[in-house]
């Protein structure tokens, strides 16, 4: 049902978005200084999609920070509308991430689907009787509870609509990188993105690394394109990635000029 609400709610703006990505998106040929700004939330999310970096030694699907969106379009309002509309009709899900920061990663539901069937390949589970909690997970709470946290009483609720719940069950969905304790309150989980936690180290270490490189030019300056093409050390996400996601949060912000789109480390 799921996929096939994402497929029809695609078909709506498939036009739009074939204008986009025929323009070279998709393989990234296109600069940033040519698409920065877009007036629709999905075609800005599927174009970001398309664009998600290739990264080694990590299986990973797609995913957009909720910066990286108001980066792109400059009604922050309505994009956090859209985004909220998108989740209602199951095409994404939200989820709170482990930075520090108020970080959230937008990933269509099709995507996830595939992160979490491949956590549960990596466990390598013989029991038949515990591989089932995965199942009942994804029909009934992933089906059901949209936002980005659940509490202890309403999990075990809605996985006993599969068959009777034990606490291992829980302790699997853990080990699976699907869910994680919340440290003020133990008995709300966090939905996660399994596999994620070496990317999230990369992406605030590749923020420290981008603003500390602008911040020892002398204006705390470059112009975007020739910043776009360089290459950090410490994130396994590529420059275009995190230019998004600072521009969006207001750590760094952009000029027009008479040689391109200039990038400056905003002041404090």
């Amino acid at each position: 049902m799921a996929a096939e609400t994402s497929r029809s709610f695609g078909k709506k703006r498939a036009r739009d978005e074939e204008s986009v990505l025929d323009k070279g998106d998709a393989d990234g040929t296109l600069g940033l200084e040519n698409n920065l700004t877009l007036s629709d939330t999905l075609i800005a999310l599927q174009m970001m999609r398309a664009q998600f970096p290739n990264i080694e030694k990590v299986a990973m699907q797609p995913f957009i920070l909720r910066s990286q969106l108001y980066s792109s379009v400059n009604d922050r309002t309505q994009v956090d509308r859209d985004l909220e509309s998108l989740k209602e009709e199951k095409v994404l899900r939200l989820f709170k991430l482990n930075t520090g920061q108020d970080d959230h990663a937008i990933m269509f539901l099709d995507d996830y689907l595939k992160q979490v069937a491949l956590a549960v390949k990596r466990l390598e589970i013989k029991n038949q009787q515990d591989i089932e909690v995965f199942e009942w997970f994804k029909k009934y709470v992933i089906e059901t509870k949209l936002d980005v946290s659940i509490d202890h009483q309403e999990l075990c609720s809605l996985l006993s609509c599969g068959g009777e719940v034990k606490d291992k069950h829980v302790t699997l969905l853990i080990s699976a990188g699907l869910l994680n304790r919340q440290l003020i309150d133990p008995n709300m989980y966090w939905f996660t993105i399994p596999n994620i936690g070496s990317i999230l180290k990369g992406l605030s270490q590749g923020r420290k690394e981008l603003l500390s490189f602008l911040n020892r030019r002398k204006f705390k300056e470059m112009l975007l394109a020739p910043l776009e093409k360089k290459q950090l050390r410490f994130s396994p996400l590529d420059m275009r990635f995190h230019l998004r996601d600072l521009i969006g949060s207001g750590h760094l912000k952009t000029v027009q000029t008479p040689t391109g789109l200039l990038v400056r480390v905003s002041k404090d």
